[in-house]
């Protein structure tokens, strides 16, 4: 059959007249964080077996840490480079990536965050012989993977991982809609590379569609990318939705593909290395484990379904992401992670129609967003938070893993932990507050169930940390400065001694 790319919701608008971003492919925005400061070039020699990690872990402790250019990678034999933490916990390099302004606070750019993605570009074909991927196209046999700089990241991984900074296209046999997902891939051979999924991704979905029809699933994959392309696969949207589209409207123009040479995906034009292949029912392999984004090793070594490659496409000299995956703020999924998921929970909830929603937070240390999700309400009728912890737990952007979903009042930013730990301490009554959901749709990769087979299914505890609705007007009055006196004080900082900007409140003083 013939694969398209899904038309854009006829319920968004079309981002004609939106800004564009100033950079075109990863080497171009690389050049732009490097003049932000937000790069570190590494010459020296570097070993692809746990030291680049090591280097890659250490350097990564501190939030602030930049993004890590690995020029010089022993036993190479490709002429590749290997970029690590690309976002990591940079809200700074998030911000340019997708054009906003570096000086936000995260509660800024989560609101900013939802402006931008609610734009949608169509991507657009360009001939091949335009695309720099192109410049060296091998098939067969002339094929060599093991060539390229594939790191093993920990000492307990089962092998080396040539795909973690990477997106990863299927298809639907039945719709034609193209799926750009984020999948963990490990190097078997010359053409062989492991494709491991989690239940529920829509990767999987696709690929178990073409086996029920008795056909191998083709798959592209890009191990080179920008960040809006490879932050995108990481995001949850609808099976209807098509990340392409979102990304083109992130950038401001359409996302140029151009055709493969072997199946009938589209591959990114401007991606560093990709390689197109098939995947087969029943031709599986060991995978696994692998140092994972939860801080701990994911799944056991179990048979996984394996890529035929059939061709590869690069760039001369081509840079390979590699996505760390560790406890924060050593993992790529990071900053840039929280900010954008928070930002799709905001817009599900707006869609279901819950009232009085005022900010969200997926907390980054939370398993890199993925365990926390803190929602902030104006309480407007009785069972008003109950009803937006349910919801927030269930909605398609927040449902994947979380644990724990915490609803606080609108007086406490939810980006603030401090905050949220004054609220829950203040104002939630355990016996009474906290509530359990069962059967709900989690990951293989969580630890917390040591059973492999009961791992899809998980939990979650609906926190409800807002002042007792049924005793608002009793509730004690919190402690606030009054505006007037806030804007004096505000007003003489530099006068007074301090350096840098007040710290910003949005909350005062009530008669």
């Amino acid at each position: 059959m013939e694969h398209r790319i899904t038309e854009p919701s006829p319920s968004v608008a079309q981002a004609k007249d939106a800004s564009q971003a100033t950079w075109r492919d990863l080497r171009e925005w690389l050049e732009l964080v490097e003049r932000n400061g937000e790069l570190q070039r590494i010459a020296k020699p570097v070993s692809a077996d746990e030291e680049l990690a090591a280097i890659t872990y250490m350097a990564t402790r501190g939030e602030k840490a930049q993004a890590l250019l690995f020029e010089n990678v022993e036993g190479d034999k490709s002429g590749s480079r290997v970029l690590a933490n690309m976002l990591g916990s940079s809200k700074e390099r998030y911000a340019l990536a997708v054009g906003l302004d570096p000086d936000l606070s995260t509660a800024e750019m989560i609101a900013e965050t939802r402006g931008i993605m609610s734009r949608r570009i169509a991507p657009r074909r360009i001939p091949k012989a335009q695309a720099p991927v192109n410049e060296v196209v091998l098939r067969g046999s002339d094929i060599d993977l093991t060539q390229f700089p594939s790191p093993k990241f920990w000492p307990g991984d089962g092998g080396r991982y040539i795909g973690t900074g990477d997106i990863t296209l299927t298809a639907s046999p039945d719709t034609g809609r193209i799926n750009v997902g984020c999948y963990r891939q490990m190097l078997h051979g010359p053409r062989r590379v492991g494709l491991y999924c989690s239940p529920g991704k829509h990767g999987l979905l696709d690929r178990e569609a073409w086996w029920r029809q008795g056909k191998p699933c083709e798959v592209v994959v890009a191990y080179g990318i920008d960040p809006v392309l490879f932050m995108l696969a990481a995001q949850v949207f609808g099976s209807k939705e098509s990340e392409f589209d979102v990304a083109g409207g992130m950038m401001g123009r359409g996302i140029e593909l151009t055709d493969g040479e072997t199946g009938s995906l589209p591959i990114p034009a401007n991606a560093e290395v990709v390689i197109e292949g098939t995947v087969s029912e029943g031709d599986d392999m060991p995978e696994g484990p692998l140092g994972e984004f939860t801080g701990y090793y994911g799944r056991e070594r179990s048979p996984q379904p394996v890529i035929d490659v059939k061709a590869l496409h690069m760039r001369r000299s081509p840079i390979l992401t590699a996505a760390l995956m560790a406890k924060y703020p050593s993992c790529e999924i990071g900053a840039y992670y929280a900010i954008m998921r928070s930002a799709r929970i905001l817009d599900d909830l707006e869609r279901i129609g819950v009232p009085g929603v005022v900010g969200a937070y997926a907390h980054p240390a939370a398993a890199s967003g993925w365990g926390i999700v803190v929602v902030s309400l104006q309480q407007q009728y009785a069972g008003h938070a109950a009803q937006v912890l349910a919801l927030t737990a269930q909605c398609p952007a927040a449902a994947y893993y979380t644990k724990w979903i915490i609803a606080v009042d609108d007086d406490v930013d939810p980006t603030d932990f401090n905050e949220v730990m004054w609220a829950l301490s203040t104002r939630c009554h355990p016996a009474e507050d906290v509530d359990i959901l069962k059967k709900t749709w989690s990951t293989g990769l969580d630890p917390s169930q040591f059973e492999m087979e009961r791992r899809p299914y998980g939990s979650k505890a609906l926190i409800d940390a807002c002042k007792p609705h049924r005793h608002l007007k009793a509730f004690p009055q919190t402690t606030l400065l009054r505006r007037e006196v806030y804007d004096r004080v505000a007003a003489r900082w530099a006068e007074l001694g301090f350096s840098g900007p007040p710290p910003r409140l949005t909350t005062f003083h009530k008669e």
